[in-house]
């Protein structure tokens, strides 16, 4: 046996020497892509075949190929050569190249070998003799079958019939028939139709070529008609059909006879047919698509006429190739360790198993054993490394399935499992200390206590994996322990300081809380520990972590190093629930928890429904919403229609619905409303949101129970009595067929007249009559009706007929022309007239010319002159004026014409001067000259307003100087000056703001526009603004 140095020798050296399994990395070759069927056109010498063949590993793997087990030389092969593995045939040849190729991957850690791969050569040859054939002679009515012979072939084929000559192909039905296996052509019953030549053609599938046979001459005999003969089946499949799996199978049947005869299909075992298969060719083809196991049995054909009936039978077998149920996968176990691999394949015929190593036949001997798809290899050792195959193969395919096997030998290592340098425990608990060593094989360990070996005790364990145990832990047991692994390549060990530390507890904790939506709170958690431990908080809600970084908003930790208070901000009613502080120390965990109650407002209630309705009542029911943490006292209940604003509360029976009610008496409801409900639940914290709307409910109808308002009316014209009144809204209607009925007598009599009317929006109506006097009263009253009848009554009310015009027109008519802008119009006091007058109406215009310059001026009373202003400078009016009562203006005056003066000058005195002794304030400024198209200036008006006042004084002035007395006190003071004229008013000046502080200074001073300074004694500015126009 080798010594152990020389194993670990030898190992450096091959590479195979590892630390431990984990560290292990299978780099043996592994298949990319491996070598699939291929099928070349014999006849194309350009061309090139490649197989492919592709693997990983590092190294990167080396390739050698074999054809038909026989390894090819590609150093003496100028037509083959290798290409990143793949195996590349220049001018393939079928004679050297047919056959079956087999890749082999190789590393420095094994060779695998890849699936077979065929190459295969397809070529259609001619047939061989090109003589027409002999006439084939029959008599109608008679059936025939046309030989094709197809030549010699290779690859898939078709084939199809010419009739007489190209491109008439025989059409096939339920009387012709072209085998796919056979080639021929047959008919089931020969018609004077048929005669003429045949024609077979051949298809090569793979290669495209096409040969044409000879003709054959079908021919009629002359010596009478076939007569009626039963089936005779000519066309049928095998008596056993192996079918592969998923594949198509196609099996053909045809049958000649007197009448054609009908083909039809069954499986002999009463199965019916899957939706899949179908018939083709008049049934004379049966396809079965993806063929599996519960396709397999007996299929029978059955031919049929009215002279009789003929079948054909066969079986489908199902067979597959292998296909892997159970694979094997790399293994890296120990030197001396044993191994056990198992491949599963199914398949049928069942396969049988065979194993490879580096691409060589294992076979059992020894310490290696072979059993039905499992390798067993006890006592590993290192020249056991390399690539297996489990080969799975029956005789429709093979199958490969690779892994590695690298033997580890290796001595003790703590480098991935070192113990701890210190190792914290609570006194009274259980310590472990585990001992995971990596090392091949594995290593012996012992345990030691400073610098004693340990032994069992009663406390002390000492488990078979190398882990130490001790219960029951006290200050005693604190020391450093080590742990030692030995294998025959080495040993190595660890140590770590055991630390025995006081029991943790929670100081403070929280209790079951009720809080309102909204409010905050905190729920303590405190501990108190052994100084040598550092205590971590962490809270559950409801079984769940809290992320104190995603929530934020709610949740915060507060306190210090021994306290995890959590408090919660803005509580919501998602956060009731279970509470718990988990407090975590290098030795032991702690726990406790709180019930936190969020009250808050009702849920909202659900399934509200209408059960009864009236025309004024409305029985509802509802079912509760959730009461969150405070019992439901009262229920509210809201309405809408389309003539409300939002919801609205309303009335029910009771008028208080406890929070134990679920049903309600809506009441006071309005008739022929569609309405919808809703529910809002109330508790001790608030109102809760409302419930979903019920479906909209319409109450019934009713007669009108509501009134027309505000009747009135009078005016109109002559003959007529108008009466007015206020529409009864949509929503007091009660009904359809709504209208009004208007009821009205001469005062003083008995009688009612009454009217309809049909319209719901109207609110006026006229009854002309030529026998009503005008301005005659009388009594009248609106009531409202729909289809159930009439509602009530409104108040009588007293309302005048219509009067007439006033007779008269003004006499007397003069004007007078105010201004540029207004012009006076006067006439005499009119006679007593039959008829009123309420005012008169003056109408004014240019010219007739300008009809969209009339104007209008409308005043009331008994007054015999008016202003007519917003009139144009210098331009002539017409005026007329006429009395007016209710029915209208009566006659007008004959037309009197004016001219407005011309217009005041547009200019503001300028350079105003001023000067303030005591309270007397002298103003002086240049005169204004008027334009030759403007007044003459007659005058100049001043005008002093105080600024907390509304009050102004005017002084005219026929000088360009004045003096005003100014009040004594704080107030200041706004001066302006206007030209007078004719015309009117002209442009003011800038307006003049004297402060207060000027009051009762003495001396003078004078500014105009633009003067830079101004006297100490006076704070005067001048408001500078843009001259009126």
């Amino acid at each position: 046996m080798m010594s152990a140095w020389k194993q670990i020798v030898l190992l450096s050296i091959t590479g195979c020497l590892s630390a431990w399994t984990e560290d292990v990395t299978f780099q043996g070759p592994r298949w990319r892509a491996e070598p699939s069927d291929l099928v070349l056109p014999a006849n194309s010498p350009d061309q090139r075949a490649t197989l492919t063949c592709e693997a990983e590993g590092s190294p990167p793997p080396q390739y050698r190929w074999s054809l038909n087990g026989t390894l090819i030389d590609l150093g003496k092969d100028y037509r083959r050569h290798v290409s990143g593995g793949s195996l590349i045939i220049s001018r393939p040849d079928r004679d050297q190249d047919s056959g079956l190729y087999q890749c082999t991957a190789f590393n420095s850690w094994g060779s695998i070998l890849s699936r077979r791969g065929s190459l295969q050569f397809a070529y259609l040859e001619n047939f061989r003799s090109q003589t027409a054939r002999s006439a084939v002679n029959v008599r109608e009515g008679q059936g025939v079958v046309l030989l094709c012979g197809p030549p010699l072939n290779s690859g898939g084929l078709s084939f199809a019939w010419i009739f007489n000559e190209y491109p008439q192909f025989v059409q096939q039905d339920s009387r012709r028939f072209i085998s796919q296996e056979t080639g021929s052509l047959y008919i089931a019953k020969v018609e004077p139709s048929d005669v003429g030549n045949y024609t077979c053609v051949v298809n090569n599938t793979v290669t495209r070529e096409k040969v044409l046979s000879s003709p054959t001459l079908l021919h009629l005999r002359s010596d009478g008609v076939m007569g009626e003969y039963e089936p005779k089946i000519e066309v049928h499949f095998s008596e056993m059909v192996p079918a592969a799996k998923e594949s198509l199978v196609r099996l053909e049947c045809f049958a000649l006879g007197n009448p054609v005869p009908e083909i039809s299909w069954r499986r002999t075992s009463g199965v019916p047919f899957a939706s899949k298969v179908k018939m083709k060719n008049s049934n004379a083809v049966l396809e079965v698509p993806n063929f599996q196991q519960e396709d397999a049995g007996t299929y029978e054909c059955v031919a049929e006429n009215r002279r009789g009936k003929n079948a054909a039978q066969g079986r489908v077998s199902f067979h597959a190739k292998p296909h892997w149920l159970q694979t094997v996968t790399d293994a890296a176990p120990s030197i001396q360790e044993n191994l056990f691999w198992e491949c599963r394949a199914s398949g049928k015929p069942k396969p049988s198993y065979s194993w490879l190593k580096n691409g060589q036949p294992l076979a059992p001997e020894g310490r290696v054993q072979i059993e039905n798809g499992a390798l067993s290899i006890t006592s590993l050792s290192l020249s056991d490394s390399g690539m297996y195959q489990c080969v799975a193969e029956n005789k429709h395919g093979v199958v490969y399935a690779a892994a590695q096997l690298m033997v580890l030998a290796a001595p003790p290592t703590f480098a991935k499992s070192p113990l701890k340098a210190v190792l914290k425990a609570r006194s009274g608990s259980r310590v472990t200390l585990e001992c995971k060593p990596q090392a091949s094989p594995p290593a012996a360990t012992l345990w030691k206590r400073g610098g004693e070996i340990l032994q069992r005790s009663e406390r002390i364990a000492l488990l078979p994996n190398g882990t130490l145990t001790i219960a029951n832990v006290s200050r005693r047991d604190a020391a450093s322990y080590t742990c030692v692994a030995k294998n025959q390549f080495g040993s190595a060990s660890t140590t770590g300081r055991l630390l025995i530390t006081e029991p943790s507890r929670i100081t403070v904790r929280p209790t079951n809380t009720e809080i309102i939506v909204g409010e905050s709170v905190v729920l303590p958690c405190q501990v108190a520990c052994d100084p040598a431990l550092d205590a971590s908080f962490s809270w559950a809600f409801n079984g769940q972590l809290i992320d104190f970084r995603r929530d934020v908003d709610h949740f915060e930790r507060v306190g210090g190093s021994l306290s995890g208070d959590l408090m919660i901000r803005n509580i919501q009613l998602n956060h009731g629930g279970k509470y718990v502080c988990l407090v975590d120390t290098d030795v032991d965990s702690l726990s406790t928890a709180a019930i936190l109650v969020v009250k808050g407002p009702p849920g909202p209630p659900d399934r509200v429904t209408v059960e009864e309705v009236t025309d004024s009542t409305a029985q509802l029911s509802w079912s509760p919403g959730r009461d969150n943490g405070s019992p439901i006292t009262s229920y509210i209940v809201q309405a809408r229609t389309p003539f409300t604003v939002g919801w609205q509360a309303v009335d029910t029976v009771p008028e208080l619905v406890n929070g134990n009610t679920l049903t309600a008496a809506v009441v006071g409801l309005n008739a022929w409303v569609e309405y919808e409900f809703r529910v809002v639940a109330r508790n001790a914290v608030g109102l809760g949101p409302p419930s979903p709307p019920s479906t909209k409910t319409r109450t019934e109808d009713a007669i009108p129970d509501t009134a027309p308002t505000d009747v009135g009316g009078g005016g109109g014209t002559k003959s007529e009595l108008v009466i007015t009144w206020e529409p009864v809204a949509e929503e007091l209607q009660n009904g359809e067929g709504f209208g009004y009925i208007l009821a009205f007598r001469p005062l003083g009599t008995v009688t009612w007249t009454r009217a309809a009317v049909s319209a719901p929006g109207v609110s006026r109506y006229a009854f002309r009559n030529d026998t009503i006097p005008p301005f005659a009263p009388f009594e009248v009253k609106v009531g409202a009706y729909n289809h159930r009848g009439e509602g009530p009554f409104s108040a009588v009310a007293t309302v005048d007929s219509a009067e007439e015009v006033p007779s008269v027109a003004p006499k007397r008519v003069r004007t007078r022309s105010v201004s540029a802008l207004q012009i006076e119009l006067m006439w005499e006091v009119l006679p007593v007239l039959p008829e009123r007058v309420l005012g008169y109406e003056v109408v004014y215009w240019e010219d007739d010319t300008k009809p969209d310059t009339v104007g209008k001026v409308r005043i009331s009373g008994n007054f015999t002159q008016v202003n007519v202003s917003g009139l144009r400078p210098s331009t002539a009016y017409y005026l007329s004026v006429a009395a007016f009562n209710t029915a209208g203006p009566g006659p007008q005056s004959p037309p009197i014409n004016a001219t407005t003066k011309e217009p005041p000058p547009d200019r503001a005195p300028l350079n105003i001067q001023w000067t303030i002794v005591g309270s007397t304030l002298s103003l002086h400024w240049d005169p204004v000259v008027a334009m030759e198209t403007e007044s003459k200036v007659t005058g100049y008006l001043v005008l002093l307003k105080r600024s907390r006042y509304n009050d102004i004084t005017s002084v005219r002035t026929d000088q360009t100087a004045a003096e005003l007395k100014l009040s004594a006190g704080d107030d200041d003071y706004l001066v302006q000056v206007k030209a007078l004229s004719e015309g009117g008013e002209g442009a003011g000046s800038e307006p003049i703001h004297i402060h207060r502080l000027s009051m009762g200074a003495r001396g003078s001073g004078a500014a105009s526009l633009g003067s830079p300074c101004l006297p100490a004694v006076f704070v005067i500015s001048v408001l500078l603004s843009s001259p009126a126009g």
